[in-house]
């Protein structure tokens, strides 16, 4: 969960900054990948401990 925190907070100051500052845009749009990532990661990561319980 660590991980997916630190994605998040790195992905949204990339695109804050990306947005603010003129010509860096290449910021913003890794901004935007790495929050689609840590979307996939997530749902990967819920969907692989999903299957592993029991269920009850």
């Amino acid at each position: 969960m660590v991980l997916f925190l630190t994605l998040l907070i790195v992905g949204i100051a990339l695109i804050v900054i990306g947005a603010a500052v003129d010509g860096m845009l290449y910021l913003l749009s890794a901004g935007v990948l790495l929050l689609i990532a840590d979307l996939l990661y997530l749902a990967a990561r819920s969907m692989w401990r999903s299957s592993r319980r029991p269920a009850r």
